[in-house]
């Protein structure tokens, strides 16, 4: 179990003497119970998916298992039951959005890839409504290949600035028109047309000699085949122009002058990845300091004594030849020193200095916490001017740990972050009856034994078969519970080969490690939230808790009568589902109402009735909704591939013959892909139940367009001229300041309404009315635009906003499909067995004396199979474990 520091608890220790102190005199002792409070009323959690393959193919499965943490404890949150898991394309919009239960920090699914998708870079990105406070930033987040050659009539390579058209076979489009767009984020940077040569290739040398602020962006060719067809290619940019970006960190945050200094160096070319580069340091008269040379990923580390009054200079030297000068952070007259040596794997040395101006100012504070629990305290006293603290590693958790050095006055003025792997919190695997060689189709039957520190370890696990003669692991790439865990969900920004320090305990990656920390660390606790900075408790910060942990699926919402909510009001809720029974509940003094626990599935159907106590209809319901959070631009830079099926090609190759296999047994679809003329435009039309007097609107969108969408206030913006999305309503930006737009909603006007509460799915089309002319006929309704709405009335009874009654399908439980798994001891099969993932099982759990048992057969294919375990149990120790073995 974790041993975390009671406060009252606390020993002080130093290397210079030992303190001791009444607990409720003593003023950092203050700040510790804050932090405690602090990190008691906002806990965070922290999300992994294990994907069953580091990349996919168009016509796969991605099967995953999610474990969800509590990130003070690191055990399985108890903070949040309900997961949101969602599939986003390499535009930007989400493809498919999955709710699931979480039970005890534990849940899985899966996502279907049909051929009508195109290849490109995918996300897949995980939260809880309550990491919603934290934002993106803090979900779990993986960018995925998923190639295509399956159904794909166009294949692109692109060099520099030249893209190649080519079929499936290799065969090159020659003499086609090729029309294209250039765009940066949603800018159009330019457009053009073009006809490929004979080698099937189209020139844009114009890439070059973008802008400096157009940084990546993307191309946008739209290819004539000779068949008249039109086929769409998105080829990411991740640069335009590749430039080196150089930081300097000096470690603890400050250089000062006469004191000792280590400065980390971190340079990162436009593409996301780290550059290596070299060069020196120099003074003002233009004297060597020093030289320095970054070793891994463009990261490296030097130390020396800076002066006071001397401004250092460093002169890069990139590897292209070309030079730089770049001015080193400013030198501090007064200061502290902070430095870690963190290479001994049973202690962390830490060494504190003081410029002379601070030395006999009281006791300086020493702490070491992660994420908001102390495990280290110490005290520092200023009569001299440096000291020393050795701090033991045993009792502090693996991971990101935060130190802290505090001056007398309780000013945090130095601080770093060190990574600890405590081998006493791993969770160990060994394995039994696993050969070293099997034939094609044999059954294997492994027993693996979970333990730590020999002792046997109940926990649950999730298990994924791949043949990495076919599926590259990408070792150094791979992410998996401990890289999430305990390192990439601790830090901003895109971390490069996030596993590469996991795979050896060695000096050197250590090394490498600890400079990813010095120039990629962040403090998890934001020290300014805590109200014990005199200077700063006037304008103290406090966490927002806009969205509230789910406990449970639930229906509620707020029901008004006339101006007013509707008071002990009874409300009625029938669903679709076999075998239900109406609920009742009654409106409180706000006119809330809430029907919970509930649970259902995706699809069912539900009627929500409200009445007043003379059983009159005459009262509007609003319904709650979980808005769902932004999607932004893909910031993993790092991950884009601009080729994803040249890349993949062996792989797309081997699973082309499988899906063709799949198809022949009626297991796959494949879309029919009709030889077309070129239309030059489809006018949209309304569904035929509109309500739109004026027969014309400016804009309309149907249910196509709103089919991977799952709320308006985030399809809307920026697709309506003149008008913009504000506090999820509308707004004509004709008037100063903005003026509201109505929505009309099947022939009701709604002008208190708000877009999250409007159900997606049940939208037939959409007709935006921006022209005055057109809007004229609804008076005063539409004198700002207006938004009318139609809904699905032809498949069912759906009436959003209707007085008294409101029909709607929420998002409920997706129900994980099984993986298939033949069982060749019990029914034989002659087809070929082509699988890419062998076996995948999320469920694991392991017995008393930490045993558990796969049982699973091979392929037809021959090759090196992998199998890759993780897990968790009960006090949040992690494994991830691979073991291997020939299949000839």
């Amino acid at each position: 179990m974790k041993i975390r520091l009671s406060i009252l608890g606390l020993a002080l220790i130093s290397s210079l003497s030992f303190f001791a102190f009444t607990v409720a005199e003593d003023p950092f002792t203050e700040l510790l119970k804050k932090l405690e409070e602090f990190t008691r009323k906002y806990p965070q959690e922290k999300v992994h998916l294990h994907l069953d393959k580091p990349y996919y193919a168009i016509g796969d499965d991605i099967w995953f298992k999610a474990y969800v943490i509590d990130s003070k404890t690191s055990m399985p949150t108890n903070v949040s039951n309900i997961l949101y898991v969602e599939l986003i394309n390499q535009k930007d919009s989400l493809l498919k959005q999955l709710r699931l239960p979480i039970q005890s920090g534990i849940s899985w699914g899966d996502f279907k890839l049909p051929d009508p998708l195109t290849e490109g870079n995918y996300r897949i990105r995980a939260y809880t409504n309550w990491m919603n406070n934290a934002g993106p930033e803090s979900f779990f987040e993986k960018t995925i290949k998923v190639g295509n050659l399956w159904t794909n009539k166009v294949l692109t390579k692109m060099t520099n600035n030249t893209i190649r058209f080519t079929n499936a076979t290799g065969n090159v489009y020659a003499n086609s028109q090729v029309n294209y767009e250039i765009q940066s984020g949603n800018k159009l940077v330019t457009r053009g047309k073009t006809l490929t040569n004979a080698a099937g290739e189209i020139s844009l040398n114009m890439l070059n000699t973008q802008p400096a602020r157009y940084t990546s962006g993307k191309v946008i060719a739209t290819i004539t085949l000779p068949t008249l067809e039109k086929i769409v290619k998105i080829i990411p940019i991740p640069a335009f122009i590749n430039t080196v970006d150089v930081q300097f960190f000096p470690e603890g945050g400050n250089l000062v002058g006469g004191l000792p200094a280590r400065i980390a160096i971190k340079a990162v070319n436009t593409n996301g990845l780290g550059e290596n580069i070299g060069g020196r340091i120099v003074d003002e008269q233009n004297n060597e300091i020093l030289t320095f040379e970054t070793t891994y990923l463009g990261m490296g580390s030097v130390f020396f004594t800076p002066e006071f009054g001397e401004n250092y200079t460093a002169q890069v030297k990139f590897k292209n030849g070309a030079e730089q000068n770049i001015k080193l952070p400013e030198v501090e007259k007064s200061g502290y020193m902070l430095a870690v040596n963190n290479l001994d794997s049973a202690k962390m040395t830490i060494k504190i200095a003081l410029s002379p101006d601070l030395m006999n100012k009281g006791m300086l504070n020493l702490l070491i916490q992660h994420n908001g629990n102390a495990f280290f305290m110490a005290q520092v006293s200023t009569d001299r001017q440096a000291a020393a603290v050795v701090v033991p590693k045993d009792n502090i958790p693996s991971g990101i740990v935060q130190v802290t050095l505090f001056s007398a006055s309780n000013q945090p003025v130095a601080e770093r972050m060190v990574f600890v792997n405590n081998i006493t919190e791993k969770i160990d695997l060994s394995v039994q009856n696993l050969n070293a060689i099997y034939h094609k189709r044999s059954k294997v039957e492994p027993i693996f034994r979970a333990s730590n520190l020999n002792n046997p370890l109940q926990g649950n696990f999730s298990v994924a078969v791949t043949n990495a003669s076919i599926v590259d692991p990408e070792p150094e790439n791979e992410s998996n519970i401990l890289t999430s865990l305990l390192l990439t969900s601790e830090l901003k920004g895109y971390i490069e080969k996030p596993n590469h320090y996991f795979l050896n305990d060695d000096e050197k990656t250590q090394k490498e490690l600890d400079n990813l920390l010095l120039t990629q660390g962040w403090r998890k606790i934001d020290w300014s939230n805590l109200d014990f900075l005199p200077a700063q408790s006037a304008a103290k910060t406090v966490a927002s808790t806009q969205y509230l942990p789910e406990k449970n699926l639930k229906i509620s919402g707020r029901v008004t009568k006339g101006f007013g909510p509707m008071v002990n009001g009874k409300i009625t809720l029938l669903s679709s589902l076999e075998n239900s029974f109406p609920l009742d509940t009654l409106t409180d003094a706000d006119g809330r109402f809430n029907f919970s626990p509930l649970n259902f599935s995706d699809s069912t159907k539900f009627v929500v009735q409200a009445r007043t106590e003379k059983d009159k209809a005459n009262v509007n319901i609003y319904l709650d909704s979980i808005p769902m959070p932004p999607i932004s631009a893909n910031t993993n830079n790092g991950d884009i591939e601009t080729n994803v099926n040249e890349t993949m090609m062996d792989y797309l190759k081997q699973s082309n013959t499988y899906f063709e296999e799949q198809y022949k047994r009626g297991f796959l679809n494949k879309a029919v892909q009709l030889k077309t003329v070129e239309i030059v435009e489809k006018k949209k039309t309304a569904s035929k139940y509109s309500s739109n007097k004026a027969g014309r609107a400016d804009l309309v969108f149907d249910a196509e367009d709103l089919k991977y969408s799952t709320s308006l206030s985030t399809f809307l913006p920026g697709k309506i001229p003149s008008i913009v999305i504000r506090g999820n309503k509308a707004y004509s930006l004709r008037g100063f300041p903005p003026l509201p737009v109505n929505i009309m909603i099947d022939g009701t006007i709604i002008r208190d309404y708000n877009l999250e509460d409007i159900v997606v799915s049940n939208i037939e089309s959409i007709e935006v009315l921006v022209n005055r002319a057109l809007a004229a006929i609804y008076g005063p309704d539409g004198s700002n635009g207006l938004i009318i709405i139609t809904t699905k009335k032809g498949q069912n009874s759906y009436s959003m906003f209707a007085p008294g009654v409101v029909s709607f399908t929420p998002k409920g439980y997706y129900a994980p499909r099984q993986f298939y798994s033949p069982k060749y001891d019990i029914q034989s099969d002659l087809k070929p067995d082509l699988r890419t993932t062998v076996y995948w099982n999320p469920n694991i759990i392991s017995g008393q004396d930490g045993t558990f048992k796969l049982d699973y057969f091979n392929t037809d294919r021959p090759g090196n199979y992998r199998i890759v375990i993780e897990g968790i149990d009960d006090f949040g120790y992690t494994v991830h474990q691979t073991f291997t073995y020939q299949v000839n």
